[in-house]
């Protein structure tokens, strides 16, 4: 499930592109232009900025791309225009927009859009990475395990993908938390993804054999995704507290 900031004035226009994007998978969640008159600075925090902006075009387009960049926002920016305008195209790119597209669009367009933006970002060229008997894939398929599909849950395959992306890096527990949830009206229990971790490690190890997680804990810091030859053997007190959590989702 992708989530994204749509700034569309027009009523009925964003209504129309609210219900596209939810046809696709996307959640949209309007902003205005009081939006680019707060703190910017909060779309850095690791797991926000992932969250792509979707902008009409208008007067203030430029402002804007402009103020989200010199804020250090990393966000794939996406400017939508009603009619074709080369020139218009290239000022808007040449000042840090990420694309410039012409509507009406698909929402599976612009979901692949966002995905190619979003790898690229992260420093992957192709639409997919091998984590020894594990592919990950970045169009929003669900991962491979020793050539077979592995089905992820929407919130799982959120989970996933944080760790997918910065494949052999650490991610914190809140960076994680806020790509899949940050947006959202409900907040969750602290504990959810601790509980998603759990589920997506015992899927892996189940469809890899020999018991290899992929998902390491680094204490303290977060989680990573790792090949097993480079992963620790996992600690008894973890391993306790994982069958913990998961008897404390299931009853």
């Amino acid at each position: 499930m992708m989530h994204i900031y749509l700034y569309e004035p027009r009523d009925d226009r964003a209504k129309g592109l609210a219900a596209e994007l939810r046809a696709a998978g996307i959640v949209s969640v309007r902003i205005t232009d009081a939006f680019f008159q707060g703190d910017l600075g909060l779309l850095n925090r690791e797991g926000h900025d992932i969250c792509p902006l979707l902008l009409a075009d208008g007067a203030a387009t430029l402002e804007q791309i402009g103020k989200l960049r010199e804020a250090g926002c990393r966000n794939p920016i996406v400017v939508m225009r009603d009619f074709r305008n080369a020139a218009a195209a290239a000022r808007t790119l040449d000042h840090g927009a990420d694309d410039d597209i012409v509507i009406p669009l698909k929402g599976i367009e612009l979901q692949s859009r966002i995905n190619s933006i979003t790898r690229r970002t992260h420093g992957h060229a192709a639409q997919s990475i091998r984590i020894g008997a594990v592919t990950a894939y970045f169009d929003g398929r669900d991962p491979e395990v020793a050539g077979e599909t592995v089905f992820l849950s929407g919130r799982e395959h959120a989970v996933f993908r944080q760790l997918a992306l910065n494949a052999s890096r650490v991610v914190s527990k809140a960076a994680i938390y806020d790509a899949v949830y940050g947006m959202a009206e409900e907040q969750p229990f602290d504990k959810v993804i601790d509980v998603y971790i759990c589920k997506i490690r015992k899927k892996i190890a189940s469809a890899a054999g020999g018991g290899h997680r992929y998902i390491e804990t680094v204490h303290g810091r977060g989680y990573k995704l790792s090949p097993p030859e480079a992963m620790p053997a996992p600690r008894e007190d973890e391993r306790l507290r994982e069958q913990a959590l998961l008897h404390e989702v299931q009853k």
